[in-house]
């Protein structure tokens, strides 16, 4: 994998090969490492963390699966926490663990092993009475969920070629011929969306305007494989935030809930919102991205020259830093939609601006399952949360997978169902 290291050009030092490298550790703890950490916020985190772990290992987060079940397993704690106010603080992460045992455990049934294991750990010598208690809000919260959607399979139509319009791209997306991704994501049910329709974002530039020409020669320019305009510092923001969010924003909410000492409760709630508005995030950019059915910079710029737009010259030979182009619409950014959700979640819990660092160590060299990329250096600092969701999206045009106006739509629809999440499930002003 020594090629690598010359994918940047101008930046030759900025990433080194490391596959298959174990998973990083979370940052260090609180503020002060003297101040232990409530034994309740302990099994949260931990938690939260196996259950992400065993998600990306399962499918490398290429399914609505962790995510879905990081939600429903803090709705669940939640719960746990409102219903067992009164008993004995000591009893607090049995009823959470056994809540969390279950949830996971119906979700993969296949780690049981480990699930028992922490378990154990956070549970021992607990009344039967408090685990009864805790794996019965569990089968409720579970209940809620039965029949959402989030596996669904849809079928997709796909339309004659034409300026604008979606087109495979097999030999770039690494997917069988008339392969189409994420169909089913847009019509599951979300937890706080009405309906999955619920927000529209506005359409996107005509193909024959000034507006899509100014985007087209952006992405063109800036997120092609191998460039002299992306500078050093856009080359590490676009495969910086490859991580997919549901891993890199659970991480950083970790972090944070560990540096400002989060209660339980707030700890607990915190991580409930953000990954329900993560989900419903893809739900809501997965049915805007049908609906506009929106081609891929990949497609526009390798077809300009069928595309009626005089200000775009073709480049046949065209292709990302990403290497790579998901096999979907590309219209609004799912990534940056999530982004904007999640952001929007934090800011909620800890205010704005709140300065803070973010790390990611290690990402996907090109598309899924490609194998790991050490970064160099592994952290980028902000100035608050809407900060990071906009350099979010925007690391999408520089890794070339995007249009800037995806990015923008994205994050902004994210900011609508985050907000929704918000007031819907109950966040931190409602409780």
């Amino acid at each position: 994998m020594k090629w690598l290291v010359l994918l940047l050009l101008g930046a030759p030092a900025l990433v080194t090969a490391s596959v298959n490298a174990a998973p990083s550790a979370d940052p260090a703890g609180p503020v002060d490492p003297a101040r232990p950490v409530d034994p309740t916020v302990a099994a949260v985190l931990d938690w939260n963390r196996t259950v992400l772990a065993l998600a990306e290992a399962e499918d490398g987060f290429m399914t609505l699966k962790g995510v879905r079940t990081a939600a429903i397993m803090h709705l669940a704690m939640r719960r746990v926490l409102e219903e067992g106010r009164g008993d004995a603080v000591a009893m607090a992460p049995a009823y959470i663990a056994a809540a969390a045992h279950a949830v996971a455990l119906r979700q993969f049934p296949g780690q049981q092993a480990t699930l028992d294991a922490l378990l154990q750990q956070h549970q021992p010598a607990a009344d039967e009475r408090v685990l009864a208690r805790g794996r019965a809000v569990a089968q409720a919260v579970l209940a809620q969920r039965a029949d959402d959607g989030w596996d669904r399979e849809a079928e997709y139509r796909w339309h004659p070629m034409g300026p604008g319009v979606y087109a495979e791209f097999a030999e770039h997306s690494g997917t069988p011929e008339g392969f189409v991704f994420g169909a089913g994501w847009a019509q599951a049910r979300g937890f706080a969306l009405e309906r999955p329709d619920q927000f529209r974002v506005p359409a996107p530039p005509a193909i024959d305007s000034p507006a899509y020409a100014r985007a087209f020669e952006e992405v063109k320019s800036l997120g092609r494989f191998q460039t002299l305009t992306r500078t050093p510092d856009q080359s590490h923001i676009a495969l910086w935030w490859k991580d997919f969010v549901e891993n890199s924003h659970n991480r950083l909410a970790r972090s944070l809930i560990r540096a400002e000492a989060l209660s339980p409760d707030v700890a607990v709630s915190l991580l409930a919102l953000l990954n329900s508005a993560i989900f419903d995030a893809y739900v809501s950019s997965f049915e805007n991205k049908f609906h506009y059915n929106h081609w891929r910079p990949y497609t526009a710029i390798r077809w300009a020259h069928e595309d009626g737009n005089a200000a775009t010259q073709r480049e046949a030979s065209w292709t990302n830093l990403h290497r790579h182009s998901y096999a979907f619409p590309s219209y609004p950014s799912a990534h940056g939609t999530a982004c904007g959700a999640a952001m929007t979640v934090l800011e909620a819990f800890l205010g704005t601006p709140y300065a803070f660092t973010m790390t990611t160590a290690e990402v996907d060299i090109a598309g899924p399952f490609s194998g790991k990329i050490a970064l160099r250096p592994p952290t980028r600092t902000f100035a608050s949360f809407a900060d990071a969701a906009h350099e979010c999206g925007r690391s999408r045009v520089y890794l070339g997978i995007h249009f800037d106006y995806d990015a923008t739509a994205g994050v902004a629809l994210g900011r609508q169902v985050g907000e929704r999440a918000l007031n819907v499930l109950g966040g931190p002003a409602q409780r």
